[in-house]
């Protein structure tokens, strides 16, 4: 069994024929899949395909990207999210995203704590996004553990292998998207290898970041496939051992027995 961690089911290019890619995804031992969250809009899709696919489950959180259009977002709105529907198991994704700075430095770090707050009272996972915000996305983690501490996923870990094992030192785990199957990614290859298998899940990110060999297309959590052989290579291990690790991985964080 295969739990894609990480995706977009409420997304305009892959909505329209979600019972198709959901029945795809099975026929590819996809039997879980966890659609995340970007902001309110994809927050009340989100909450009506929970209610439409029992294997669907989903999270809460603004997107850092989004956040000037949520600056007036505070920790109660966040938990009252999250009583919504029993399948929001997460919070995310929020983080810092430096590299296209579509919202305020400062208003993404504002709500980036917030998001943080909220886990630290609700004990449910964080789903990080950090992208050219290595520095400040630690600075950020290590302050809050030491306050009070929280689980944390790196979603689509694409960073340096300092910052990844600067992450596991506060226990961090991280996704590995089809990003990690790319010709140009043999340093981030080399990091994940370096990571323990007890840290690592694995997502697509769809509709975006399709694996070798289907790059360019619109991704969908069938796909994974390709994201968990090239993991079981990387790894020296078989599939069969990947889909496991990953799936325990990802019931220990989210804190929910499904079989």
């Amino acid at each position: 069994m295969i739990i894609d961690s990480h995706c977009h089911l409420d997304n305009e290019k892959i909505q329209h024929r979600i019972k198709d890619i959901i029945n795809s995804a099975n026929k590819s031992n996809v039997k879980y899949m966890l659609t995340i969250c970007t902001d309110n809009l994809s927050f009340g899709k989100i909450l009506n395909i929970l209610k439409s696919y029992e294997n669907v489950y989903g999270t809460y959180g603004i997107h850092p990207h989004e956040t000037n259009n949520h600056r007036e977002l505070t920790i109660e709105k966040i938990k009252k999210q999250l009583l919504k529907h029993e399948k929001i198991i997460g919070i995310g994704e929020s983080g810092l995203d430096f590299y296209y700075n579509h919202s305020d430095k400062k208003i993404q770090k504002s709500l980036f704590l917030k998001h943080i707050q909220s886990c630290q009272e609700t004990s449910k996972p964080l789903i990080v996004h950090s992208r050219n915000a290595e520095k400040d996305t630690l600075d950020i983690l290590l302050s809050e553990k030491k306050n009070k501490n929280f689980d944390v996923l790196m979603h689509c870990f694409t960073g340096s292998m300092e910052f990844a094992h600067n992450l596991l030192d506060i226990d961090c785990y991280f996704s590995a998207s089809g990003v990690i199957t790319f010709k140009k990614s043999k340093e981030l290859a080399n990091t994940f290898k370096s990571i323990p298998n007890n840290k690592i899940l694995v997502e697509t990110d769809s509709p975006y970041l399709s694996p070798e060999p289907l790059r360019g297309r619109v991704n969908e959590p069938c796909n994974i496939i390709h994201t968990v052989k090239f993991i079981s290579i990387l790894k020296e291990t078989t599939q069969d051992n990947v889909e496991k690790f990953t799936t325990n991985n990802f019931k220990k964080l989210f804190k929910i027995n499904i079989q």
